[in-house]
């Protein structure tokens, strides 16, 4: 049986964890939307990655750690990729996944030379997102919620950048027709990103939580992948 397949990349805050759940729930409560069957594999504590051919699609999450750690399950994730995209199965990198989707076809990630990005932002897509089914019903400027240290500095040879901002001129792209890369997270909610700013215990706290709103369009995103994964199935 076929699944949408949530590549656990990683695991929260304890407080954050308790109050509001994981990655994971955040994520499967929008992508449950499309009615397909859901299924989390804890890469990051070990659990072996499926074949593409039970995957209707692929989310893979965010994660406190570092691509350039190079952690023996985040390589195993990178390497898994390309056979994902050969067999044409769906895939979303979202932050961390983000990252690993862009170093797994000869992209360049490391630290961002701006330094963290935290809060809501706002990403503006560019032309070549107007016609992309993943932005279907977004604004060409849109409010999302981030929290990274890392971004990918440079783009594979064959991707196509769908957005950014000043701060991460890549916060989306596209590989071929069906993967794409999200810096932000479209899973967050306006209590999550204001835990994250709270734990990470930012000097900037008390600005950055007025600046804290809704994401419809963020969020949006995310449903849309869930439901190109159902097309899949």
């Amino acid at each position: 049986m076929k699944n949408l397949c949530i590549i656990k990349a990683g695991t929260t805050y304890r407080s954050t964890l308790q109050a509001f759940g994981d990655f994971e729930d955040w994520i499967g409560a929008v992508a449950e939307e499309s009615g397909m069957p859901l299924r989390v594999v804890d890469a990051a504590g070990g659990e072996s990655l499926p074949p593409p051919s039970l995957c209707c699609g692929v989310i893979v999450t965010g994660s406190h750690a570092m691509v350039t750690d190079n952690l023996p399950w985040s390589l195993a994730i990178e390497a898994w990729i390309p056979s994902l995209l050969a067999g044409g199965v769906p895939f979303l990198g979202i932050c961390y996944g983000h990252q690993l989707l862009g170093r797994a076809l000869g992209g360049r990630v490391g630290y961002n030379p701006r330094g963290r990005e935290i809060g809501t932002v706002r990403v503006s897509l560019a032309r070549e997102a107007s016609a992309d089914p993943l932005f279907r019903g977004v604004g060409a400027h849109f409010h999302a919620h981030a929290i990274h240290e890392q971004s990918v500095l440079e783009l594979p040879s064959e991707a196509i950048l769908l957005g950014g901002n000043a701060h991460d001129p890549v916060h989306v792209f596209r590989v071929g027709q069906c993967a794409w890369g999200v810096q932000f997270h479209p899973e967050y909610t306006v209590s999550v990103m204001k835990e994250y700013i709270m734990a990470e215990g930012e000097s900037r706290s008390v600005e950055l939580l007025a600046e804290v709103r809704d994401t419809p369009d963020a969020r949006l995103v995310l449903s849309n992948f869930a439901s190109l994964a159902a097309s899949h199935c």
